[in-house]
């Protein structure tokens, strides 16, 4: 499933591939978010003009829209979306720190009252397997207990020891009962911010040998250092010959970090949802396309990118549609901000191949460190 194909020799940094039943992932790699099987403010054929080779849904989300008798009748979600792109799922672990107002953790698994309307639903680790079957995910992940920042050791440790529990019943039941040629399984590291407890979820973890591991419960609130510090430690402990994926991470700063530790693979809602916003990634930095330095501003928003946008449209105009409301100011931005991402990981590529990784890092941090 992995080919590890090349690594830097200053860092951790490697270069690899990933081959899915529904196509080649080229690593590292940056997957946008399709929550509930469509990128917000994107339209599909987009995808493909930008490059992206796998992108990222929610079992949670999907289960409760448009439902498990959709999806099963659709022929799953790359019919239901007309997208044959490889589709990594996250299990609904994350809901239960997102949503924990309405989630209830128990032994067993996880019961959520609906966030629509209050209907209840219990989550295990067989059964959220079983409905990422019926999505058709190629990278299914497991449910696992994420907690928030900050975790005393003590609920961390619970937490975490419930995770690994959770991981031994899916490995089991993945094995018995899962084509693993069509559906890989990741198993999810989590421990807070205390060191001991990543160390030993992530040991305990890999002696199960799954396919692939993730590192789950960072970027929710804890200082940058930290961020750092833990992100390196849990990479170390994971298997060199299977993929490393970081969860919910996408600001470039943060990619950076973790790929000098040997992560392969990158999601998070951020590069959309400042778009959104209004804020784009640039080359020089972060634009506030609000801004009224770009009224009469008839440049395009970053020379050095080439994407739709950038060939065909001013920062006055991008700032015109935006401050009166059109749709379009939306998707535009969206497009920018994803080719953006799509071309920094394109990079990086590059870089560890011709082991110039930290002059890039280098240039990232002056670029968005400020």
């Amino acid at each position: 499933m992995f080919t590890l194909l090349s690594r830097e020799s200053s860092s951790q940094a490697r270069r690899g591939r990933l081959s899915l039943w529904h196509g080649t992932v080229e690593t590292p790699v940056f997957m946008p978010v399709a929550t509930r099987g469509a990128i917000r403010a994107l339209p599909q054929s987009a995808l493909a003009e930008i490059g992206f080779e796998i992108i990222l849904s929610n079992t949670y989300h999907l289960y409760i829209r448009p439902g498990m008798d959709v999806l099963k009748e659709a022929g799953g979600l790359h019919s239901f979306m007309n997208c044959q792109l490889p589709v990594l799922t996250d299990s609904g672990g994350f809901q239960v720190f997102s949503l924990s107002s309405l989630c209830k953790v128990m032994e067993h698994g996880v019961q959520f009252s609906s966030h629509l309307d209050g209907s209840k639903h219990l989550f295990t680790p067989q059964s959220v397997l079983d409905i990422q079957r019926t999505i058709g995910s190629d990278i299914m992940m497991i449910l696992d207990q994420c907690v928030e920042y900050p975790a005393d050791h003590a609920y961390a440790k619970a937490a975490s020891d419930r995770t690994i529990r959770w991981a031994d019943e899916a490995i089991s039941y993945y094995r018995e009962a899962f084509d693993h040629e069509r559906q890989k399984i990741f198993a999810i590291v989590q421990g807070s911010t205390h060191a001991d407890l990543r160390r030993d979820c992530a040991r305990r973890l890999v002696d199960l040998d799954f396919p692939g591991y993730a590192i789950g419960g960072l970027s929710v609130g804890e200082p940058k250092d930290l961020y750092a510090e833990i992100s390196e430690l849990t990479a170390a402990e994971l298997p060199e010959d299977k993929p490393r994926y970081m969860m919910g991470v996408g600001s470039p700063l943060e990619i950076m970090e973790s790929v000098a530790h040997g992560v392969d693979m990158f999601d998070c809602v951020m590069p959309t949802r400042i778009a959104r916003n209004g804020t784009l990634y640039t080359s020089q930095g972060r634009v506030n396309i609000r801004n009224r330095a770009y009224e009469k501003d008839f440049t395009p928003l970053d020379p050095d990118c080439g994407c739709y946008v950038c060939r065909n449209f001013t920062k006055s105009y991008l700032r015109h549609i935006f401050r009166v409301g059109e749709i379009s100011a939306l998707i535009y931005n969206t497009h920018h901000n994803l080719s953006y991402m799509k071309k920094l990981m394109l990079r990086i590529r590059e870089s560890i191949e011709n082991d110039t990784f930290n002059e890039l890092r280098s240039e990232i941090q002056r670029t968005y460190g400020r």
